[in-house]
Order: structure tokens, then C-alpha cells, then sequence
């Protein structure tokens, strides 16, 4: 081999969990094996979990009527209008949105890569919950910034641990985030520990709260509030999009809403628009299938919800009949992060998900890759496929763990 080209740092340190266990999986595939797939938050990819039709029809009807070009940079005004509409009339509280206050993104991923281009400097840190979704580890180094992770308590339903946040604030942490509900615990965040959160940020003035919602609609406990509402003096920026609630991943259109109820963040927006117009603009016909899907009927939801929630209590069913794991119940979301209580587990939480795979064919995700410290000894679950492909995977499991628990 010749010259190596070097690759910079910043792309050779990120990782990304849910995703890198994808490809051994595809490797068995080849070879002929069926797995079953519990490893991404993706509904498209579960039977009987579809975009609403509605939003599909006006998708393509943007499609078949050429409206495909490039909209304006920060959205489509009656889509931004729609989205503030909705933050204005959320379940359990709205706030005070405008349409000048939403910017449409590529997903909620973008959303953060900008939201971090915007506001983080060299030496500055982000306080997101540990676990978390890995992007709130991988992107803050980009800007020479860096995760420090808080934590959620393992065994009390995972809550926020609201004296860990405290000791960890200073004048570097700039941006303090809630994922509500939380990617990978399902944890629901409700007023109380919203207001304890918001009362640590305002202690800090250059401090602003993200707001991670994408999940906001899949709460099963009535506590889930927006953080926007909650607060009357912390800055906050918003986060949602079609992905999750509205079965939509593969559209990748997102948003985040900012609340500056002190007239605080000028020149933050005054960034955030210069690297929106900078890039162009999101996918014209799919705002135009996200408006529709905001502007029509949700009945659907109903069913999907009643759907989930019992697939979710089946796994809880499960779990409390099968040696070897334990689990905190979800609040909401799609996903349950089962602690393995076999001491063989308890530090190589990936090896089991590894050892799994290829032995039963059964695809998790390591909780480490959402928090080497506070997810080490867990596995992700995603309770979106049908309960008969549910008690497959967890048969198999437990079929694992006593062979193992047996050795050799």
C-alpha cells in the first residue's frame, strides 16, 4: 500500500452505536440468516407502523405538481406557521411561538449540528444527560467543545439526578439538555423536574436548555411538557420533527423553535440563520407532507399508541420471567434499556449483543454506545415490532443467557 492520506480527527473519533451494530448483522443477512432486528427507532421498518396516508398523498402531489425546488431557507412560511400553531397548543401547556421562531432543518440531527455551530466556542461543554442519543457525544467536538455527561438514576425510572447537574455547571456549559421523553431509557420528564432543571440553567446566564421532544406525542404516563411552556425567563431551543411521532424518518425533516423570553439569544439567532441560509434549504415536498400531517387529523395516533403501549407491556412481561435481565419501566418513546444482571454481562455489555447476534440471530444495541460510564451493562431495546416477533426475540434470549449462564 502507498501513501495514507490522513483524516482528521474529528470525523475518526465518532461513533455512532445504533448504526455500527448494523454491520455484522448485514454480514449474517448475506450469508443467509434472518435476524431480528430490535436495534433502531425506525417504525418504517416494523409491519403495520406506516406514514399516515394524508401526509404521504401531499408529498407526492408536491412531487407530481413540480413543486421541488428550493424553498426558503428557513422553511416554508405556512409550514413554520403550522409548527408554531402546534408548540403554541401542546398537550399539558403551549407557549407564546411564532413562525419567526421555527427554523425547518434536515431532521433534528441537523437541528443540533447547527444549534452547535451557533453556540459553542473552543473549550466550551455540553451537559446532556448520560444515556443519551450519541449524536449529543459525537458533534460537540467538531467545535472543539465537549460532552460532559449528567446522570439519569438507573434505579429510580431513570430521573434526572438533579445534585449530579448542579456539580457539574460552570461558566463553560452553555448548552443543558433534556431528552424528553429520553432515547434510550424512555424516561418522562414531567413540571417538577422540568422546573428543577429550568431553576438550574437560570442560576446561569450564558446557559441555554435544549429541548429534545421528537417523542412528545408516544407518552404514556400524561406528564410529558413542553420545556418552552415551563419556562418564563431560561432560553430554550426546541427540538421535533416528522421522524418519530408521524412515522416519517426516512423524509428527514426536523425543526428547532427558539424561546427567548428575555430577549437573551439575538445574536444566537443572528448565527442560526446565518448558517441556514448557508446551506440552502430542507426538502421542499416533504414540508409540504409535514404540513399536511400537522393541519389534518391525529386520530390515528390513537391506535398507533394503543399499539405500542401493549407491545410495550408485553416486553415488561417478558423481562420479569427471564433470569438474567431487569428493566426500569418506560414512560414513553418506543424503547426500554434492560440492565443484564449476569455478572458475565455486567462489563461487556457489547459482547452479549455481539454473542447474541450471531448465535440467536437477535439484534440489540450495547448500552455503552449511548454512555460508556452510566450505559455499561445495558442493552437498547425497540419495542416496535408485533408481540409475535417480540416473544420470538425474547424466547431466544432467554435460551442465551441459560446456556451460557451454564458455560461450557
Amino acid at each position: 500500500m502507498g501513501h495514507v492520506i490522513p483524516v482528521a480527527d474529528r470525523a475518526s473519533r465518532i461513533e455512532y452505536a445504533i448504526r455500527d451494530v448494523v454491520i455484522p448483522a448485514m454480514e449474517l443477512e448475506q450469508q443467509g440468516h434472518q435476524i431480528l432486528k430490535l436495534n433502531i427507532g425506525d417504525p418504517l421498518a416494523y409491519p403495520g407502523l406506516p406514514t399516515p396516508e394524508h401526509m404521504i398523498d401531499a408529498f407526492s402531489s408536491a412531487l407530481r405538481g413540480q413543486n421541488n425546488g428550493y424553498s426558503a431557507s428557513y422553511g416554508l412560511p405556512e409550514l413554520r406557521n403550522a409548527i408554531a400553531n402546534d408548540e403554541c397548543g401542546k398537550n399539558g401547556g403551549g407557549w407564546n411561538c411564532t413562525a419567526d421562531d421555527v427554523y425547518v432543518c434536515h431532521g433534528v440531527t441537523e437541528a443540533l449540528q447547527i444549534i452547535f455551530q451557533a453556540c459553542l466556542n473552543e473549550g466550551d461543554e455540553v451537559l446532556a444527560p448520560g444515556p443519551h442519543y450519541p449524536p449529543y457525544m459525537a458533534y460537540p467536538q467538531m467545535y472543539g467543545a465537549k460532552t460532559v455527561e449528567y446522570r439519569l438514576n438507573p434505579d429510580d425510572g431513570w430521573k434526572v439526578d438533579f445534585e449530579d447537574i448542579e456539580s457539574k455547571m460552570s461558566d463553560r456549559v452553555r448548552l443543558l439538555v433534556l431528552i424528553n421523553p429520553n432515547n434510550p431509557t424512555g424516561n418522562v420528564a414531567g413540571v417538577e423536574e422540568i422546573g428543577k432543571l429550568l431553576g438550574i440553567a437560570r442560576k446561569w446566564p450564558n446557559c441555554i436548555v435544549i429541548a429534545d421532544e421528537i417523542y412528545d406525542a408516544i407518552d404514556f404516563t400524561g406528564r410529558q411538557v413542553s420545556v418552552a411552556s415551563q419556562s418564563s425567563d431560561v432560553p430554550v431551543f426546541t427540538l421535533n420533527g416528522v421522524s418519530k411521532v408521524w412515522y416519517a424518518p426516512g423524509w428527514r425533516l426536523g425543526y428547532l423553535a427558539i424561546h427567548d423570553p428575555t430577549g437573551s439569544m439575538s445574536n444566537i439567532r443572528d448565527g442560526v440563520e446565518r448558517i441556514l441560509r448557508s446551506r440552502l434549504c430542507a426538502s421542499t415536498p416533504a414540508q409540504i407532507g409535514y404540513l399536511a400531517g400537522l393541519t389534518g387529523s391525529r386520530e390515528w395516533m390513537i391506535d398507533t399508541n394503543s399499539r405500542l403501549l401493549k407491545q410495550r407491556d408485553r416486553c415488561l412481561e417478558r423481562i420479569r420471567e427471564i433470569e438474567g435481565l431487569d428493566v426500569q419501566a418506560p414512560g414513553g418513546a418506543f424503547y426500554m434499556f434492560v440492565r443484564l444482571t449476569d455478572s458475565l454481562w455486567a462489563e461487556d455489555d457489547k459482547r452479549f449483543v455481539l454473542e447474541l447476534l450471531h448465535e440467536e440471530h437477535v439484534l440489540l444495541v450495547h448500552g455503552s454506545g449511548f454512555s460508556q460510564e452510566m450505559g455499561q451493562g445495558h442493552v437498547r431495546l425497540v419495542y416496535l415490532p408485533e408481540v409475535d416477533v417480540l416473544d420470538t426475540a425474547f424466547d431466544r434470549i432467554d435460551a442465551f443467557l441459560s446456556r451460557k449462564r451454564l458455560g461450557p
